[in-house]
């Protein structure tokens, strides 16, 4: 069965090690915060001007001018600090940031991430995506293996605009975790009850199939 958003969300912070600064794109991403293990010590930054996000407000901790860079109200975790996106983006562009977690709309075998633009088609596009590519040590990119039509999201080449080229390392989707190096992609793990089968058969880029693929541990 594919995975929910949340379950996707819980699988990256699998990734996550203590000590990390970690940059949560909009969408899926920002739910890894709600799934860091209690012992492990993870500072969230968004790109608006925060350090140390923490998870999603009750009503109770609601407040308006605590917003994330998808304009979602927030709270902040202690020893979290508020600064000016200018300095946000002198630490991102620096490479202080040990990963950032984005979605996207494609990716390819090559590492490619196309995540900004679809022609014809109003989206909120760029924000801090490409200094992101760019500047974060690691990236992990999260999104459903295919679109509504049933078209794969993992291609051989992307077909759209690019938001940054060669630096995607590890996908997570609704149905696998895959790994990109030497041009292809790298079956690792597959979503409980989902069959291998059923993922080479929705991944258009080259696959590479290693033995037993084991579940992921959800």
């Amino acid at each position: 069965m594919a995975l929910t958003r949340q379950q996707i969300a819980k699988r990256v912070s699998q990734e996550l090690k203590d000590g990390y600064y970690v940059n949560l794109g909009i969408g899926i991403p920002t739910l890894v915060v709600d799934y860091v293990p209690d012992d492990m010590a993870v500072m969230f930054q968004s790109e608006n001007g925060l350090m140390g996000m923490g998870p999603f407000p009750t009503e109770a901790e609601l407040d308006p001018d605590l917003i994330n860079a998808g304009k979602q109200t927030v709270t902040c975790v202690t020893g979290a600090s508020i600064f000016s996106s200018a300095e946000s983006f002198a630490m991102i562009r620096g490479g202080h940031i040990d990963l950032t977690v984005l979605g996207a709309f494609e990716v390819d075998v090559m590492g490619n991430i196309a995540s900004w633009m679809i022609p014809g088609k109003l989206i909120k596009g760029m924000g801090g995506a490409m200094d992101l590519v760019a500047g974060a040590r690691n990236i992990i990119v999260t999104l459903t293996h295919a679109d509504k039509h049933g078209n794969s999201k993992l291609l051989q080449s992307c077909s759209l605009p690019l938001t940054g080229v060669g630096c995607v390392k590890k996908v997570v989707t609704d149905l696998a975790y895959l790994e990109i190096a030497d041009g292809r992609f790298y079956l690792r793990e597959r979503a409980p009850g989902v069959s291998v089968e059923e993922i080479l058969e929705k991944t258009a880029g080259e696959v590479v199939v290693a033995g037993d693929v084991p579940e992921m541990d959800l």
